[in-house]
């Protein structure tokens, strides 16, 4: 199918309906050259548009690109193991693009809690063992290193290849609010003790939330995503290893990230059943496109740090 085609039909709103998961329909493929009406007519299709074609003309009705066919067939077939993440993160994606900061991290937040309860999560997570409960660590999660008008924060958890859990949540928090009510630090360094700066959710956690509005409720009030935004200009990531979920989502929103070369970013959550839900999807978005968002959080590819560096994921490469 042609995108042109596509327009066509989603302009008959019992024809655009069908363009659904719930309708047999988990993406379309369409290829585009540019040359399609940059304002589409009727009504948006329920599913990804993955459309063949350069990145450069891609045109509003597709979501995510692909140069050839067997790479958008790679992306559908992810984009079927998942069908309902995959339309919710697609529109998370076309709101997020029109939003500010706060509405994205509104209706991302409400998106990731509403998936938390459905199917193909539970379905992940019935996939997976547990595990008994581990013994709590008497050392902070975040450590907070201030020197006159300069300070350094450290996930601390390397052990762990520091696991975002409510414990680091809290305490990044906690951290990040200090610099808020320090405003003599000028700046502050934001990196990870270990191997890694940081694994992503701890996936250990996943699962606890019983009630969506609850969960969605804890969100908005606690968000270290929100004080990220808020101290963009004077936090700088410095990462490093795996960079996994909340590990970029949350560097993400500083004006300045730089990385390591053995520094590498995914974004797993669509293949769990879920979608980005530590600001990814209001953070990484101004940075590389929704097209290359979408690619990232579709089929979990991992980035290496040059084409991070192409892509504007990140700013800047530096030594140990």
């Amino acid at each position: 199918m042609t995108l042109a085609e596509l327009l066509a039909r989603l302009r008959s709103p019992a024809s655009a309906e069908t363009f659904s998961p719930l309708c047999g329909t988990p993406c379309v493929i369409v290829a585009f050259d540019g040359a399609e009406p940059r304002t589409p007519a009727g009504l948006p299709p329920q599913c990804p548009v993955v459309g063949i074609g350069d990145i450069g003309a891609a045109p509003p009705t597709v979501d995510v690109v692909a140069t050839t066919r067997a790479q958008a067939e790679e992306v559908a077939q992810a984009i079927a193991k998942h069908p309902i993440a995959a339309m919710t993160l697609m529109q998370l994606l076309r709101h997020n693009e029109r939003a500010n900061v706060a509405d994205r991290l509104f209706a991302e937040s409400l998106a990731y809690s509403t998936l938390q309860h459905g199917a193909e999560f539970q379905r992940w997570l019935g996939q997976r063992h547990a595990k008994p409960p581990r013994a709590l660590d008497a050392t902070p999660a975040v450590l907070l290193d201030i020197d006159d008008c300069r300070a350094t924060l450290t996930l601390n958890r390397p052990g762990r290849r520091n696991a975002y859990s409510a414990e680091m949540r809290d305490a990044l928090c906690a951290a990040l609010q200090c610099l808020a009510d320090a405003p003599h630090i000028e700046r502050a360094v934001l990196r990870g003790a270990g191997r890694c700066f940081s694994a992503g959710g701890d996936l250990d956690e996943f699962g606890q939330a019983k009630d969506a509005a609850v969960a969605h409720a804890s969100r908005a009030t606690r968000s270290a995503a929100a004080l990220m935004e808020r101290l963009r200009d004077r936090v700088r990531p410095r990462l490093h290893g795996a960079c996994i979920g909340a590990g970029i989502e949350l560097p993400a929103f500083a004006s300045h990230v730089s990385a390591r070369s053995d520094a590498f970013f995914v974004l797993p959550e669509v293949s769990m059943g879920l979608v980005p839900g530590a600001g990814g999807t209001a953070s990484i978005l101004p940075r590389i496109g929704r097209h290359r968002l979408a690619y990232m959080a579709l089929t979990g590819a991992r980035i290496d740090v040059r084409t991070a560096l192409d892509w504007g994921l990140i700013d800047e490469l530096h030594d140990g």
